[in-house]
C-alpha cells in the first residue's frame, strides 16, 4: 500500500506539471498575481501596518473582511453534504468532493489573511497548537485556530483518500468515509459560529453584539458558498467530461432559495430592532444605512448589497427563474456580491465605525492590501486548480495506477470510477 501511495504521489506531481497552453497561460497568470501579491507584503513587512489604510479607529479592515468571507464559503461545503449523506441523493454525492475542494482552497486563502493581518508575522508560532500558548479555553481566537485547521486537515484527508481510492481502482471504506463526512457537518457550522464569536464577543463594539450574529453568518455562507459553486459546476460540465446532472446544480439553487429568505429575514429583524428601538447604538446602522455628520461613503453599498440579496432570493425562489441558466447565473453573481459586500464594508466598518471617542475614520484599502489580496486570491485559485488538475481524470478513471502516466485520454469504451 505504501507503494502504491508512493506511486499515487509520483504520478499526481505528473499530471499537474503537464497540460494544455490554456492550463500553462491560466497558472502563469496565478503565478504572476502571487508575485505582485508577495512584493507588495514584503513592502509592507518593511514598513509595517501603516502602508495599510487601517488605523487605531479602524483596526480590522480588507484582510478581515475577506477572511470572514471565505470562511462562509469554506462553511457551504455541507450545502452538498447534507443532500448528499443524509438524504443519500446520488446525483450530488458524486460531486460532493468538488465542495470539499472549494472548501480546502477557502481555508488556505482564510488562513492567509490572517497571516498578512498579523502586525508581528514572526509571532505567528505564539497561537500554533502544541507549539505556542494558545490561552485555550478563554480565547475565541485559540478555537478560531482549532476549528479552521481541524477542519482543514478533515477535508484534506477525505479529498486525498478518496482520489487515491480512484487512482487504485478500489471502492472507498464507507465506515472510513461516511463518518468523516457526516462529522464535516458539525465541523463547518463550528468554523463559523466561532468566526461569529470573534465579533460577539468584543463587548464594546455594540454593532456587533448581537445574539443572531452566528445564524446570520451561517445563512449568508450557504448562500454565497453555493454561489460560486453553481458556476464552477457550469464551467466543469462544459471543460471536462465530468457529469454534472441538471437536477443536482437546480437543488443547490432550490436550498438556496431557503437560506436566502432566512438570512434576509435575520437581516430585517436586526435592522427592526436597532432602527425601532431608537437607542443610542442605532448610531452605527445609521452610518451604515443613511449615512452620519456627511460621511456617507458605505451608504450605496449597504442598499447594494440589501437589494442585490433580494433581487437574487426572487430569482432562486421562483422555479421557472431558477431553471433559467441565465437568470440562475445572474442571481448567483448578485448573492456573491451581496454577501461580499455584507461581510466586509457592512460588517467590519460600521462596527469600528464611529470609534468609542464618537471619530468617523473613513477608511478604504490602499493598493498594498488590494495586492496583497489579490495574491492570496491567486494562491487559493491555483490550489483549486492543481488540485482539480488531478481529480477529474481520477474520477472520470482515464488516470489510475494500471494507466500510468498516460491520463490525455481514456481508452475508447471505458467507463469512468466516480470517487464517490
Amino acid at each position: 500500500m505504501l507503494r502504491n501511495f508512493r506511486q499515487f504521489i509520483t504520478d499526481t506531481i505528473q499530471i499537474v506539471t503537464h497540460g494544455s497552453k490554456y492550463y500553462y497561460a491560466w497558472v502563469g497568470f496565478l503565478l504572476l498575481l502571487i508575485a505582485i501579491g508577495t512584493g507588495a507584503y514584503i513592502g509592507q513587512l518593511n514598513e509595517g501596518l501603516i502602508v495599510t489604510k487601517m488605523r487605531d479607529q479602524v483596526s480590522w479592515g480588507f484582510y478581515i473582511g475577506n477572511f470572514t468571507f471565505l470562511v462562509g464559503v469554506a462553511a457551504a461545503a455541507i450545502m452538498l453534504v447534507i443532500p448528499a449523506y443524509i438524504y443519500d441523493w446520488e446525483p450530488i454525492k458524486e460531486i460532493t468532493i468538488l465542495g470539499e475542494m472549494l472548501a480546502i482552497s477557502a481555508l488556505v486563502m482564510c488562513l492567509g489573511f490572517v497571516m498578512v493581518d498579523i502586525g508581528r508575522p514572526d509571532r505567528f508560532w505564539h497561537i500554533m497548537p502544541l507549539v505556542g500558548r494558545l490561552n485555550w479555553p478563554q480565547s475565541m481566537l485559540a478555537w478560531d485556530v482549532l476549528v479552521l485547521n481541524a477542519y482543514l486537515v478533515l477535508n484534506y484527508f477525505v479529498v486525498t483518500y478518496l482520489l487515491y481510492c480512484a487512482y487504485t481502482e478500489r471502492h472507498y471504506v464507507k465506515k472510513i468515509v461516511t463518518p468523516l463526512v457526516l462529522l464535516s457537518i458539525p465541523m463547518a457550522v463550528s468554523i463559523h459560529t466561532v468566526t461569529a464569536y470573534l465579533y460577539n464577543g468584543l463587548g464594546a463594539r455594540p454593532f456587533w453584539n448581537s445574539a443572531i450574529l452566528a445564524p446570520r453568518f451561517l445563512a449568508s455562507a450557504f448562500c454565497s458558498g453555493p454561489a460560486i459553486l453553481l458556476i464552477l459546476l457550469q464551467v466543469l460540465r462544459k471543460t471536462t467530461k465530468l457529469s454534472i446532472k441538471d437536477e443536482a446544480i437546480f437543488k443547490i439553487a432550490e436550498l438556496m432559495a431557503y437560506t436566502m429568505g432566512f438570512n434576509l429575514f435575520l437581516t430585517a429583524a436586526e435592522s427592526f430592532k436597532e432602527l425601532y428601538s431608537g437607542t443610542e447604538h442605532v448610531v452605527y446602522f445609521q452610518y451604515l444605512l443613511f449615512g452620519l455628520k456627511g460621511h456617507n461613503t458605505l451608504v450605496p453599498y449597504a442598499w447594494a448589497s440589501i437589494i442585490f440579496g433580494f433581487i437574487a432570493f426572487i430569482l432562486f425562489l421562483v422555479p421557472k427563474f431558477r431553471t433559467n441558466w441565465k437568470l440562475l447565473n445572474l442571481g448567483c453573481v448578485l448573492i456573491y456580491a451581496s454577501v461580499y459586500i455584507e461581510k466586509g464594508m457592512g460588517l467590519i466598518i460600521p462596527g469600528l465605525t464611529p470609534d468609542a471617542l464618537g471619530e468617523i475614520y473613513v477608511y478604504t484599502p490602499s493598493f498594498t492590501e488590494i495586492a496583497v489580496a489579490a495574491g492570496i486570491f491567486a494562491i487559493g485559485f491555483l490550489v483549486f486548480t492543481i488540485m482539480l488538475k488531478a481529480a477529474v481524470p481520477m474520477m472520470l478513471g482515464e488516470f489510475t495506477i494500471s494507466k500510468g502516466r498516460r491520463s490525455a485520454e481514456a481508452e475508447p469504451g471505458t467507463e469512468p470510477v466516480q470517487a464517490h
